[in-house]
């Protein structure tokens, strides 16, 4: 499972011409679940962005979590995430999880993460969306549950 987190001042997505998920200050989370992901994957990544020290403090050090600003939360599907892009010039996806099963994944964790913050909205699975934001730093992570779980990180 990946997850691209953007620390934004503001997000929204937007789905024919209606906006249905949107955030003020905190993060914007692609994520894309892999063939082969758990929930294992999903919640070792939903407990370290929610710990992930990645807003500044009052030294303009980042040292904050999102639970420590009371931040906001859009969660966004993406599959193309998954991306195969060593052949040729048209990536493929082959290495995606099937779509029902990466919608479980995907709601999963959207209830795992949401638990830990005052506001947590999402895109809709599977839709054509138009996304806006505003990157704050900019500050932008690039997170992989098989690096969290082979270094033995400890989901609870």
């Amino acid at each position: 499972m990946k997850a691209v987190l953007q620390r934004v001042s503001r997000a929204s997505v937007k789905v024919d011409e209606r906006i249905v998920g949107q955030c003020g200050k905190g993060l914007m989370i692609l994520l894309g679940v892999a063939d082969g992901d758990t929930e294992k994957d999903a919640a070792a990544l939903a407990d370290k962005i929610l710990k992930l020290r990645i807003f500044e403090d009052q030294n303009q050090k980042m040292n904050l979590s999102i639970c420590d600003i009371d931040g906001e939360l859009l969660v966004i599907s993406q599959f193309t995430l998954m991306a195969n892009y060593s052949h040729g010039n048209r990536p493929d996806f082959l290495s995606s999880a099937k779509p029902a099963e990466a919608n479980r994944l995907y709601e999963y964790f959207v209830s795992r993460i949401s638990a830990g913050v005052r506001r947590a909205e999402t895109g809709i699975f599977g839709a054509d969306m138009e996304v806006e934001l505003i990157n704050d730093g900019p500050v932008t992570i690039v997170m992989d549950s098989n690096v969290l779980l082979k270094k033995g990180y400890d989901v609870k």
